[in-house]
């Protein structure tokens, strides 16, 4: 294992093992770096669009094995665990050092989900108090903006193996508009989460966060493979995925759309137009958006995979170049981080 291995996992685990949330200013600096990342990315692998900034259609690279991680709402054992998961004596983080994988996230990194419901209901009075007291929400904001700063560390180490799309949760701003829709499920998450940044972070931490998401792609194709966060809408172009900044209805139709409201043929029509499939070979298209049951719920005629199950730690595992195998392909990694640190 290499010297920049241990520093890179150590980093990580810091991040899992601390007790609060992350200074500001420190995710500040933290921001400002994955920013210039996602600003100058690789030209083959995010196509700019017409103002010459990253379009948001990602060109994942061909022949290289790749991990489909669903939706992470705060779940920062989750996504280190994946990160540290051993494949055959060696971590998807050594991996991905060695250019032999790439990992595309479906998006949604903020907001705990059901096992916080208690949480959400405890930090819902501390909002209505004007967080005189703010304990239960800083322990979402410490799990929420944990995993991000995970994220934003994995893309700055590894800016074109690790991709991740947006979410309908990143919407920081809780605005509506944009192809964004304020959000609540539990409690009033949305609204929550902002007025909690804007007292302890500040304007200049939203605001660069803010720039963050909007810098976010919304579509990856790989060999035989497609990924967004959710099911498409309808059919979308490349021309129009690249153009995502300026064209709103497209973000909004990756993002949010709910399970059966998806044109007929959607999903078909964006597998025959972005991916080279022989006849009778098996290609998919992968998302997250909505729960599921066991590891993955079929939709369109089977050709759309949701691999989201937030009770579970589910991937899809897809090597480089082959044929997708739903049976083979989409496992369950173990829980290897809580309990080994104090």
């Amino acid at each position: 294992m290499s010297d920049t291995y241990e520093t890179r996992k150590n980093r990580l685990l810091d991040i899992y093992g601390r007790s609060s949330p992350p200074d500001p200013g420190e995710y500040m600096l933290l921001l400002e770096r994955v920013q210039e990342v996602l600003d100058n990315e690789n030209a083959q692998i995010r196509p700019p669009d017409s103002s010459g900034l990253p379009g948001g259609l990602v060109l994942l690279k061909k022949r290289v094995p790749a991990i489909i991680v669903p939706d992470l709402h705060a779940r920062m054992n989750f996504f280190l665990s994946t990160l540290l998961y051993d494949e055959d004596g060696q971590s998807v983080l050594e991996l991905l050092e060695q250019d032999e994988l790439q990992i595309v996230c479906v998006g949604d990194g903020f907001h705990a989900e059901g096992r916080a419901r208690e949480r959400w209901a405890l930090a819902f009075g501390e909002y209505q108090k004007g967080f005189k007291r703010h304990r239960h929400m800083d322990e979402e904001m410490r799990e929420s903006l944990g995993v991000m700063e995970m994220v934003m560390e994995a893309k700055c180490w590894f800016p074109d193996n690790f991709h991740f799309l947006k979410g309908n949760h990143e919407n920081i701003a809780n605005e509506e508009g944009e192809g964004n829709h304020p959000f609540r499920k539990f409690s009033y998450e949305g609204i929550m989460v902002l007025d909690w940044v804007r007292r302890f972070c500040g304007a200049e931490f939203l605001s660069s966060y803010y720039e963050f998401e909007k810098s976010l792609p919304l579509l990856a194709v790989g060999d035989n493979f497609l990924v967004s966060h959710a099911e498409p809408l309808h059919f979308f172009d490349r021309e129009k995925v690249i153009e995502y900044r300026q064209l709103p209805d497209v973000i909004e139709g990756l993002i949010w759309t709910a399970n059966d409201d998806s044109e007929p043929g959607s999903v078909e029509e964006m597998i025959a137009y972005y991916l080279e499939c022989e006849e009778g070979e098996d290609c998919y298209y992968f998302g997250g958006h909505r729960p599921v049951q066991g590891l993955y719920n079929p939709r369109a005629d089977g050709k759309y995979i949701q691999i989201h199950n937030p009770n579970r730690f589910v991937v899809a595992r897809i090597d480089g170049g082959g044929p997708v195998s739903l049976e083979g392909d989409i496992i369950e990694i173990e829980n290897s981080i809580d309990g080994t640190i104090a």
